[in-house]
């Protein structure tokens, strides 16, 4: 069943969102990655996801916020079922475990992830400063590689503030592999990890 709903939800991601696909010294394999990527839209972990070859998308768990995906019985029902998502609480005096804790667990020993540095969405023309978790995570994870995806357009498709989404052509590109180097402060891999995004444009 999640896979049949996996393709409709693929399908109908195209159909909204056009979808033109770049590699830029990326090659999809199965080893554990996490993508990371600009933020502007609800959508943006679901074209990347779609974006992914079938057999790597049912490996790959998108980290989004739990008070959102949490809203309704279908967005619960395509978080868990069909997203397989890792979900993140954003209230402080809600949470019940440390988020990286919680991203090291979805990550596990086979899956890779989909994350967004920035926290929150902006206005799909500026990006934001990148939070250090994606920093964190590489250094507990440095058998994992970082691959990052520039999203264009998707803010056009669906506005922050809005429900339905409007068909629109959008463009993603996915870049080469990425890993914190021996030695590099917090500061010096988040300027280079946007700066990889940035370069994708």
């Amino acid at each position: 069943m999640r896979r049949v709903v996996a393709r409709l939800v693929v399908a109908l991601t195209w159909f909204l969102a056009g979808g033109n696909v770049r590699r830029a010294g990326f090659t999809p394999d199965s080893k554990q990655r996490i993508y990371f990527a600009n933020h502007s839209s609800h959508l943006d972990f679901v074209i990347i996801w779609a974006a992914l070859p079938a057999q790597l998308r049912m490996r790959t768990r998108p980290v989004a916020a739990k008070d959102y995906w949490d809203k309704s019985a279908l967005r619960r029902y395509l978080a868990g079922s069909v997203f397989n998502a890792v979900l993140i609480e954003r209230n402080r005096e809600a949470m019940s475990a440390n988020p990286m804790d919680t991203l090291k667990a979805g990550l596990g020993s086979e899956h890779s992830l989909i994350l967004f540095p920035e926290g929150t969405r902006g206005d799909g023309v500026t990006m934001g400063p990148f939070k250090s978790g994606i920093y964190r995570l590489a250094l507990e994870r440095p058998d994992v590689e970082l691959i990052p995806v520039y999203i264009e357009n998707l803010n056009r498709i669906l506005p922050k503030g809005e429900f339905l989404p409007v068909p629109m052509m959008s463009a993603i590109t996915f870049g080469a592999p990425m890993q914190v180097h021996d030695g590099e402060g917090k500061a010096e891999f988040l300027d280079r990890a946007k700066n990889a995004l940035l370069e994708l444009r």
